[in-house]
Order: C-alpha cells, then sequence, then structure tokens
C-alpha cells in the first residue's frame, strides 16, 4: 500500500496475483499509474511493457490462447483504449480470454464531453462493441465485486474479452482491504453438461454412420483426449484453422487444417461422408469459402453456445454442452455399435496424401517451404502467423501443428497482429521456442514491438515473408479488379540495419535450400531473432485459393484445373504470378 493507505490501485494489483495472473502487457499512462504503480510495489507479476496499446492487446490474447489463461491488458484512457480496439476485436473473434483493464477521467467528467485530458465520451460503449461486454467502476465500494464479474465472464464459454473502466479519481481512493481477497475464487461456471435426450439423439444419428467425421473447432481445445477416443471407433478428423493440434497433425486420421478450402479432393472425399460431428466449431464463412463448402448433409453440431445452434450450417441434432463431456458421453454410447466401412482407413489416409502433396504443388517454388520448416524447429515450437500470403496459404492449412496450444492466427484475417502474437505466445510458453511468420507488410504495423521482444527476452524467431508488397492484396486484385493492382508496393527499411539497431540477431534467407538450416541457427539462437526470406530473390508467390480459379488467374490456366480422380497423381498446378 502507499504511505497514505491501501487504494482500489492496490486492490487491482493484489485481485489479479490472487486470481493466477502472473504476467500482464500494456503502456503506462497518466489514468493508470496508481493500478500500475501498485503492480511495482507488489513485484508478483511481470509487467511487459509494450510500445502501443494495440501490440499490447495482441501480446495478451496469444499469451491467454497459449497458456490457456486469463491474458490481461492495460491501456491508457480515451486514444489509448481505442488503440487497442484492434487486439481486443481479435481476441473477440478468436474467443480468447482477455481481461482489458483501462483508466478514466475522474467521474465527475466522464461522457460530459468537456474536454478533460484523454477524455472520450461514450467509451464504454466502444469497447462492448468489441468485447463479450465492458463495464465502468462507479464506485470504490464495488471495485472487488466488478472485477471479479469482469474476469470470470471473459473465462467462461464461449470465452472473449472483457473490458474494465477504473476512474482515476477510484483507482486513489483509500478503502480498506476487502478479506474476501483472502479467499477469492472466481465463479467461473464448471462445463457445461449436456442434455441425455439430446445425446441419445445424436449418438443414434452418429451409429448408423460408416464412413464418420470428426471436424474440431476452437471450442474443443481442451477435449484432445476425448476426441481421440471417437477416432478409436473410426472417426476421421479435420480442424478449423483455430482449432488446430487437438488431434495431432502427424495422426493418420486427421487432414488437420487442409478441411476443403482450396483443396479440391478433400471436397470430393466429403461426399462420401455419411456423417459429420462438428465439435466447437462456428463453420465460420472465412474458412468455408462463405459457407459454400459442401459438407455431408448429415452434420450433428456441438458447442456450448445455444446461439450456434444453425446460425451458419443446417444440421439434424444440436446438443449444447462442453466439448469434452458431449465426447466422452459420445463415445461411451457409440461404443460396439460403430460398423465402420472397412476401407474408410485407407481411403481417408490416400486422400490426406493425395490432397497435400496437391496442394504443395500449388505453391511454385514455396513448394518445399512446410516440410524444411517444420524440419528446422523443435516438434513443441509455437507456430504464430500474420496475415501474411505464406500464411493464407499453407501455413493455415498443411504446416504441421502438434499440440491444441501450439498455434495462433489473427481469425480476424486482420494484418499486423503477427509479431506482437509472437511475443506474448514466447511468453507463454514456458522457454519453448515461437517463430512469428510475418509479411513485410503486417510486420510495418508493429514492428515497434521488436524492441519490447529484445528488452523481455523473448523466446522468438520473427520470420518477415518480404515481397515489398501487400502480397494478399495483389492477388485479390487480380482475381477481382481485372488485375489492376493499385497501392501495394511497399517502400521498407534494411530488415538487417532494423534488427542491428533493435539489438538482435538476423539472418538472411534467398532461396528454399537456405530456409532449414537458418532457421535452425535462429532457433538455437537465446532470445530473439530475426530471419528475413527474400521473396524476390526465390521467385513470385503462386495464386491461391480460391482466387487462383477467379479473374486474369483463371483466364491464363485455362478456367482452372481440376482435381484428378482418385488414385491418380496431381496435376500440374494453374499458371500465374
Amino acid at each position: 500500500m502507499t504511505d497514505s493507505g491501501y487504494n482500489v490501485g492496490d486492490l487491482v494489483a493484489e485481485f489479479l496475483s490472487r486470481i493466477g495472473v502472473t504476467t500482464c502487457f500494456g503502456i503506462v499512462s497518466v489514468h493508470n499509474i496508481p493500478m500500475l504503480d501498485a503492480i511495482g510495489r507488489r513485484n508478483a507479476i511481470r509487467y511487459v511493457m509494450a510500445r502501443n496499446e494495440m501490440g499490447g492487446a495482441h501480446m495478451a490474447d496469444a499469451y491467454a490462447r497459449v497458456s490457456g489463461h486469463l491474458g490481461v491488458i492495460f491501456s491508457s484512457t480515451g486514444p489509448g483504449a481505442a488503440n487497442a480496439v484492434p487486439g481486443l476485436a481479435e481476441a473477440q473473434f478468436a474467443g480468447s480470454p482477455v481481461l482489458h483493464i483501462t483508466g478514466q477521467t475522474a467521474t465527475k467528467f466522464i461522457d460530459r464531453d468537456m474536454g478533460t485530458v484523454h477524455d472520450l465520451p461514450g467509451q464504454t460503449a466502444m469497447l462492448a462493441a468489441v468485447s463479450k461486454a465492458a463495464f465502468r467502476i462507479r464506485s470504490a465500494q464495488e471495485a472487488l465485486g466488478v472485477l471479479t464479474r469482469a474476469a470470470a465472464l471473459a473465462l467462461t464459454p464461449p470465452m472473449g474479452p472483457v473490458s474494465v473502466e477504473v476512474p482515476i479519481d477510484i483507482q486513489r481512493t483509500v478503502i480498506p482491504r476487502p478479506a474476501q481477497l483472502d479467499t477469492l475464487v472466481l465463479p467461473v461456471p464448471p462445463p457445461l453438461p449436456p442434455s441425455e435426450a439430446e445425446l441419445d439423439e445424436a449418438a443414434e444419428i452418429l451409429a448408423r454412420a460408416r464412413r464418420p467425421m470428426l471436424w474440431l473447432g476452437n471450442g474443443a481445445k481442451a477435449a484432445g483426449a476425448a476426441a481421440m477416443r471417437l477416432l478409436d471407433l473410426g472417426f476421421g478428423a479435420v480442424s478449423s484453422w483455430n482449432g488446430r493440434g487437438i488431434i495431432p497433425e502427424d495422426h493418420p486420421m486427421t487432414f488437420g487444417g487442409l478441411h476443403g478450402n482450396g483443396a479440391p479432393r478433400i471436397q470430393e472425399f466429403y461426399r462420401s461422408v455419411d456423417a459429420m460431428l462438428v465439435v466447437g466449431s462456428k463453420l465460420r464463412g472465412h474458412e468455408t469459402m462463405d459457407f459454400s463448402l459442401k459438407l455431408p448433409d448429415v452434420l450433428v453440431h456441438v458447442d456450448v453456445d445455444p446461439c450456434a445452434n444453425g446460425r451458419t450450417y443446417p444440421n439434424r441434432a444440436f446438443v449444447c454442452g462442453d466439448a469434452g463431456l458431449v465426447m466422452e458421453a459420445l463415445a461411451k454410447r457409440l461404443k460396439g455399435r460403430m460398423k465402420v466401412d472397412p476401407g474408410f482407413a485407407a481411403e481417408f489416409q490416400e486422400t490426406r496424401k493425395l490432397a497435400t502433396a496437391e496442394y504443395q504443388a500449388t505453391l511454385g517454388p514455396y513448394a518445399d517451404f512446410p516440410v524444411e520448416l517444420r524440419r528446422a524447429l523443435p516438434r513443441d515450437a509455437l507456430w504464430v502467423r500474420d496475415v501474411t500470403i505464406s500464411n493464407s496459404s499453407w501455413g493455415n492449412r498443411i504446416f504441421p501443428v502438434y499440440g491444441p496450444r501450439d498455434a495462433v492466427h489473427p481469425v480476424s484475417a486482420a494484418i499486423g497482429p503477427g509479431l506482437p502474437m509472437g511475443i506474448g505466445a514466447a511468453l507463454a510458453g514456458g522457454g519453448r521456442k515461437a517463430i512469428a511468420m510475418v509479411g513485410d507488410g503486417g510486420f510495418a504495423l508493429n514492428q515497434t514491438e521488436l524492441w519490447t521482444a529484445v528488452q523481455e527476452r523473448a523466446e522468438l524467431v520473427v520470420m518477415v515473408m518480404n515481397d515489398r508488397g501487400y502480397g494478399v492484396i495483389k492477388h485479390i486484385q487480380g482475381a477481382l479488379q481485372d488485375g489492376r493492382m493499385f497501392f501495394g508496393d511497399l517502400q521498407g527499411p534494411d530488415l538487417q540495419k532494423l534488427a542491428a539497431v533493435a539489438g538482435l540477431p538476423a539472418f538472411r534467407v534467398s532461396s528454399t535450400e537456405e530456409l532449414a538450416g537458418t532457421v535452425a541457427k535462429a532457433v538455437a539462437t537465446p532470445g530473439p531473432s530475426l530471419v528475413e526470406v527474400d521473396m524476390t530473390a526465390i521467385g513470385a508467390f503462386p495464386p491461391y485459393a480460391p482466387y487462383n480459379t477467379m479473374g486474369i488467374y483463371a483466364r491464363k490456366a485455362g478456367g482452372g484445373t481440376p482435381p484428378p480422380p482418385p488414385g491418380e497423381p496431381p496435376r500440374p498446378p494453374p499458371a500465374g504470378g
């Protein structure tokens, strides 16, 4: 406590420690100094000083995804809180439990548009628009209750970011230390048990399947063991891009992230699947080609959120409940009842092999990148990506992921989160190495966070795919704007010199053959390092799905290349630039 006594700033700091928070991210500012002063004096929490609130929010998000615990971001008021919005929006897309604690002007000035420092009338509404909920502490007496409610809500499935405003006068208010802190337990509800009737209905449908599949999403991240029980009964599996690694992707019965978007052979295989169990996934439009991806007619959907029922795809049955509890219960009901086609597993594995090879063949000079990069990394490395063209193609789909919390990417498809997400992931990784693959365009948005990585000694390799422009945008323009490509070329810094200024080792890759060895050197380097991949030296990245069959690319390819019949080797990829 301060010389004047225990205040609400002390309460915030002690509250976070009591609920198990060990790391926070953010910016110090005039409107959060009492809270951060208390954190500094207590010296029980690592405070990571981001270089801007956007970066700090992305760090907290990635920290939550990798650790499975609450991520915490502190911001200032008004412009500072607004700068955290992109990170909060991404956490909302991804379903990440993030607690955003922001200051506010003094209570008597809030929302009165009087021109006080940083005051933004309507700030709570702005934060509510990109959060699961937003609260304002209106008195010192209610501070503990609001904080408890907010943290519990962030951690209650479906999880998401929750914002709390703490006005500066309330932060400084001296209060008796709440005795409730000594026995504080967040009121997070236990896993939601499913209805027995819904389970019975789902089991009856699935028991008739001879070629069953399982689609796993973010909501199933903690349910890997239960999912494996279904695979043991003969199910094949596939993952949303935010659910990768729930089944290790070297397991023979998973397609991983190659779920059909950009993989015609997988789409064809789905036609033979007679039941699909979707668990913890929204079947988002981004991944299902705006819901045009044809999934099996017999679809059973499991989600903890009742609003997910029928929101994106129709289903034959819906089970509302915790993913692990539902899959365990279904596995018990289905044991001894499944009569899976004897040839299903072999056909599944052959489809996986051919579809992966076909997708790899569309990558042009980057065809070997997924294999070579995987070879250079430890099995437990953290795979973090930005929306660079390399991730929008092979990074999301065919780079193998082995653990449910090993992969982080911007689910919102925002550009720029990759570097700060890499820092957050690395700090949550317990010494595991993280690699953040970013494009030069996305890197530019948050490149000042390099200094955060250096200051925090993050175990992070920043791999910049440098094509001197917005590669994804150029492909979209080629597909949809008849090849007109405006405003996509970028002049950026010399990345080797930038790394030297920041004080971290830097490497350059100018050919595929150099990739594995160079990345391995970076991984072996303690702390952060930077690897620049010179895409202008390696060659142009071919258009990727769905744009490779549209506009100028379709014309160059003569209308596109259909998938070969089952059992035939992949055909040459479409031409395109």
